[in-house]
């Protein structure tokens, strides 16, 4: 007699935003499809390079008392049915878009204007690609990728693709934080 078919494994059950922030929002997950996603801890590096960014936006943005910079992987939404919920090293995002206090403790709907991504060396361009995508889907106004191998800031914006700026350049954002202007080899250093 033939041996019987092997078992076909369990499909797990899809997750929704909120039961995912609910289980995971203080591990190192993302929902991907309704499906948690581990991701790899960051490196010394990674967190030097997310602190200089944070560290210049975080001044310009206080100064100017226009919002609130977040770090940490804050959670937020960039599709529902199934949901996906990514954690961006880095947002910015406007009063307008949520009111000056404290920040809620869950998953919300609030979209950034800014997300930055610092590229590690378990990150693949494609993935990348895909966050940078599903960031400007929800309405992210610009998403900054810093790559720390070659010293450079790539600006992905919907209507314009993408702007390089070197380590001899600033980094400017004049769509989202109309003056702000730094480095982008101090990010780096």
């Amino acid at each position: 007699l033939p041996a019987p078919p092997p078992a076909a494994a369990p499909i797990p059950e899809l997750m929704t935003g909120e039961e995912f922030f609910r289980l995971y929002a203080h591990r190192h997950y993302e929902l991907v499809d309704g499906v948690p996603v581990e991701t790899p801890m960051p490196s010394l590096r990674h967190g030097q390079v997310c602190t200089r960014i944070v560290r210049a936006l975080d001044r310009f943005v206080e100064d100017g008392k226009l919002g609130q910079v977040m770090s940490n992987d804050t959670l937020i939404r960039t599709r529902r049915n199934p949901d996906r919920v990514r954690g961006p090293d880095v947002l910015f995002i406007s009063f307008v878009r949520l009111p000056p206090g404290p920040a809620p403790d869950k998953l919300t709907d609030h979209v950034p204007e800014l997300t930055v991504e610092v590229r590690s060396p378990t990150n693949d361009w494609s993935e990348i690609f895909t966050k940078v995508g599903e960031y400007l889907s929800v309405g992210v106004t610009a998403v900054v990728v810093l790559d720390p191998n070659t010293a450079t800031a790539s600006v992905y914006r919907k209507e314009d693709g993408q702007r390089v700026f070197g380590a001899d350049e600033n980094l400017v954002l004049p769509d989202v934080l109309p003056g702000f202007s730094t480095p982008v080899r101090s990010l780096f250093e």
